[in-house]
């Protein structure tokens, strides 16, 4: 191997000269190539980064609305598992950019999408997370006001579900919590780490005592897990299993399909590639499904100890009258809640903001936005329903994000082969300039990308009946984060062949 093709290996061993590019209209220090001094990551912070993110309440609850589909517990257990194996390929190759060059997710997208047309998938990755920064944060809320109507009775009654769908002490509860979060963005992303660093062992320690009391006061963990499968001979529904598998972990690999995209947005921080690899290979798949055991076993339990099935932790900790347990319960989850929340929603959507005006849009800026867009699309809405939560909101963004995977795929590992020209990335004169800033090819590949899991979507939300087309097409949807990769991947190379410039 040669000098030069050593270097495009690996990370660069000299630090870039900025000043070129400072002034350019593509640039800000937030988006800047993260210089090799500042490239601490290694395997634990990965590590830790996933068991923090992946250790919350959506995970808590992740396999409940499996279990509700008909399926039995290690069927969803090992349904989470296989779909976050799966995401984690992605994962690991789209990080592998961010890594070598220190660029973030935006900055990536410029190779295949063009400078200006990066913005596209940005976007469109920025709003799936506002509609997740708002989930997280109204379960965050929830979960105080949860907690305080147990020391105060009357909240809880002091008001019914107002016109858009929450009462007013939980719609209070909820920006005090959204405010936290917008304190934290403001104090910048060393905090996040420390929060982070503080979350990955305090909810997995959460947990696992709830895991312990549970079997402790149940004398077991409870018919859950000894229920049999709806899909097994002689059930409601026999036969059906993998018209339900199939959806199911399309919607667990949309679970984390966002952060396969962003991840360059962490990964810029990286040692070298073996930290960010082995480090998300050992936090991902293993947490989601430990963790989603959990509350599958917690959740069989209640039905033993209070003759009742709850799937939400807040409401089993509620349960608990100790003042103490209660307080401790509820800093704990807002914490942990807080964490996940910033790391996983805030980190991307606020470069991805930022990317649309370096120059007026700081990251601060940015997260103010998400916040914002956070509140407007009515995150309790999202979540009401388990049914709609999987086969709406989780496979409708795996239908946009897939293409925008395989596009960018493609083009680092096939057409670039690893290489690229990180200044001119900062060029909006440069060779990702395309035509007049947009990637035609990439543009394209994108909508043909999408447009099959269009009809099953539109059916889905009731727009169209759908009786008149071809059960096939409408079938697609089912699978719509890998139709949506592999037609991007594949049109992606064709079109870039026939025109190496557009």
């Amino acid at each position: 191997m040669s000098t030069s093709e050593g270097l495009r290996e690996n990370a660069p061993d000299v630090e870039l000269d900025l000043s070129v590019i400072q002034h350019s209209r593509l640039y800000n220090a937030d988006i800047a190539p993260v210089p090799i001094s500042g490239r601490k990551w290694g395997v634990l912070s990965f590590a830790a980064l996933w068991i923090s993110m992946s250790a919350c309440i959506p995970t808590y609850m992740l396999a409940s609305s499996l279990i509700g589909g008909g399926m039995n517990w290690w069927e969803a257990v090992l349904t989470i598992f296989l779909g976050n194996l799966i995401v984690l390929v992605p994962m690991v190759l789209n990080a592998h950019a961010g890594t070598k060059y220190g660029i973030p997710f935006p900055v990536f997208c410029r190779a295949s999408f063009g400078t200006h047309g990066a913005n596209i998938p940005a976007l469109m990755r920025a709003f799936v997370a506002c509609g997740w920064f708002g989930i997280q944060t109204y379960i965050g809320g929830e979960a105080i006001y949860k907690i305080l109507a147990v020391f105060w009775p009357g909240l809880a009654a002091s008001g019914a579900a107002h016109a858009f769908g929450i009462s007013a002490p939980e719609f209070v509860c909820f920006m005090f919590f959204w405010g936290i979060n917008m304190f934290v963005i403001y104090k910048g992303i060393d905090s996040i780490r420390l929060l982070l660093n503080i979350k990955a062992p305090l909810l997995l320690a959460l947990g696992l005592l709830l895991l312990w009391w549970a079997w402790r006061a149940a004398g077991g963990f409870g018919p859950i897990l000894s229920q049999p499968s709806a899909f097994d001979a002689g059930q409601p529904k026999a036969g059906q299993f993998w018209t339900f598998f199939f959806p199911a972990l399309t919607g667990m690999i949309g679970f984390w399909a966002t952060l396969s995209l962003n991840i360059p947005d962490f990964s810029r921080y990286a040692h070298k590639q073996r930290d960010q690899m082995l480090g998300q290979a050992i936090g991902l798949p293993l947490t989601m499904a430990l963790y989603s055991f959990i509350g599958v076993a917690v959740t069989s339990a209640t039905t033993i100890i209070y003759g009742q099935t709850i799937w939400d932790p807040v409401d089993v900790l509620t349960r608990f009258k100790d003042p103490v347990v209660l307080i401790v319960a509820m800093v704990s989850l807002c914490i942990a809640t807080l964490a996940t929340n910033i790391a996983a929603n805030v980190v991307s959507p606020a470069n991805d903001f930022a990317h649309l005006a370096p120059k007026k849009i700081s990251f601060r800026i940015g997260g103010l936005i998400t916040g914002l867009v956070g509140i407007v699309m009515m995150p309790w809405k999202l979540v009401a329903d388990p049914t709609g939560y999987i086969f709406i909101w989780l496979i409708a963004y795996s239908a946009l994000l897939g293409p925008i995977g395989g596009i960018m795929i493609a083009d680092y590992f096939v057409v670039r082969r690893r290489w690229l020209n990180v200044l001119g990335l900062y060029n909006p004169h440069g060779e990702y300039a395309y035509t007049n800033g947009y990637s035609t090819v990439a543009l394209i590949a994108l909508v043909l990308a999408v447009l099959p899991s269009l009809p099953g979507f539109l059916v889905q939300v009731h727009m169209i009946e759908g009786t008149g087309l071809p059960p096939f097409l409408l079938g697609l949807y089912n699978y719509a984060w890998f139709v949506g990769f592999g037609i991007g991947f594949v049109v992606y190379l064709v079109l870039r062949k026939l025109a190496p410039s557009a």
